[in-house]
């Protein structure tokens, strides 16, 4: 049986051929098919497209042009742990919101937090909302779901008396900019160590005019399979024909490309870094790597995520403070703009958020620095003076 659903760009019609074991099986199926049509405006492309072959064509020829490496890694296991095993070999146009109903509810059985859920939950809609717009479904049933809630994280920031001591610190330590400019501007640990003095003509660290352009980053490219995935090791990285791998800048994107004014009490140990910096690379002449980066090794080389994060907790070891995960630097800097008055709209433009409602999460730390403020001004101005 055939049935016209419309006409191709050629202008010919759209017909599809239905085939079941019996006559009322296949006229059950054209009016399914013609009920999508009128309900929906439009019927899936012909064809069994199935759902790990969208995602798979998704994560290696869509996502890539706007998510690093590592994410997209990322993505491909999850969508291997918990898309593939029970609906990879599933229709793309089959796919329910019953379905991700069941899959979230076992997520949830096996202790996976609500924020991976939701993780997973928004790469599934990203991937149902392209193949929406190129026919291969005719809706996205990620929306018709309700996505997984999670509860706002209570955002952590150091004291100022523990910000200070830890800057004390990082003051005798090698790149002891690195650790200032993290706080005073609450720079990610890719966005700090993928500071670069200049970039195809452009001054990026510009210590004349004052000004940080945050438009790079430095990222741990991921190791992928050379073999076309035959080797049947899960991991890129164990592969013996493995490809990529190594540290590699990534353009900072959307509200993340931003540039910030270095507070001025900050530039003359900027300069100074600068200066020692050339210094070095005068002295080992030839062997020094060159990538024009602001916080680099001896040698010139780049500066490994891995051993960077070391170096933190050395600096935290050494000044007493308890272990805190490097973030709570750049969750610091928000907490101290806002609890020193500034504009909430000024301070998500300094972090690089693109939602205002994450700036707002940093308002109760900077109520309680506020709260602190107050009181020891009112036991500076109120309390016993000792007559």
């Amino acid at each position: 049986m055939w049935v016209t659903v419309g006409t191709k760009p050629n202008d010919r019609p759209d017909q599809r051929h239905i085939s079941r074991p019996t006559k009322a099986e296949a006229e059950d199926a054209a009016d399914e098919l013609l009920d999508q049509l009128r309900s929906a405006g439009a019927v899936p492309k012909a064809g069994k497209l199935t759902v790990q072959q969208w995602m798979d064509n998704y994560l290696d020829t869509i996502a890539p042009r706007r998510c690093n490496p590592g994410t997209v890694y990322d993505y491909r296991s999850k969508m291997r742990n918990w898309v593939y095993p029970e609906h990879g070999d599933r229709r793309l146009d089959k796919l329910t919101p019953e379905h991700l109903d069941a899959m979230y509810t076992a997520m949830a059985q096996a202790g996976k937090a609500p924020s991976h859920q939701l993780k997973v939950h928004r790469i599934l809609s990203r991937a149902l909302e392209i193949a929406l717009r190129r026919g291969h479904v005719v809706r996205n049933v990620a929306k018709l779901v309700d996505a997984p809630s999670v509860d706002p994280a209570k955002v952590e920031a150091l004291a100022e008396k523990y910000a200070r001591r830890v800057l004390d610190v990082a003051a005798q330590r090698r790149n002891s900019v690195r650790w200032s400019v993290a706080f005073a501007l609450g720079l990610r640990q890719g966005e700090a160590i993928g500071l670069r003095w200049q970039y195809d003509g452009q001054q990026l660290v510009d210590l004349d005019a004052g000004v940080i352009h945050v438009w790079w980053q430095l990222r741990r490219r991921i190791y992928e399979h050379g073999c076309a995935g035959t080797c049947g090791r899960k991991r890129g990285a164990d592969c013996p024909k493995r490809d990529g791998g190594g540290l590699m800048f990534v353009k900072t994107k959307g509200k993340s490309r931003r540039s910030i004014p270095i507070p001025p009490e900050l530039l003359p140990a900027f300069k100074a870094h600068r200066k020692a910096q050339r210094k070095e690379r005068m002295k080992i002449g030839g062997k020094w790597n060159e990538h024009d980066a602001v916080f680099v090794t001896e040698d010139g080389r780049l500066l490994d995520p891995r051993a960077d994060y070391d170096e933190w907790v050395a600096i935290l070891k050494e000044s007493g403070v308890s272990h805190k995960k490097l973030h709570i630097m750049r969750h610091s800097a928000a907490t101290m703009l806002l609890a020193q008055g500034v504009d909430i709209r000024v301070v998500k433009e300094i972090m690089g958020h693109r939602d205002i409602r994450t700036t707002d999460g940093y308002t109760q730390g900077a109520q309680e620095l506020m709260a602190e403020a107050m009181r020891r001004m009112g036991q500076h101005l109120f309390g016993a003076s000792g007559a």
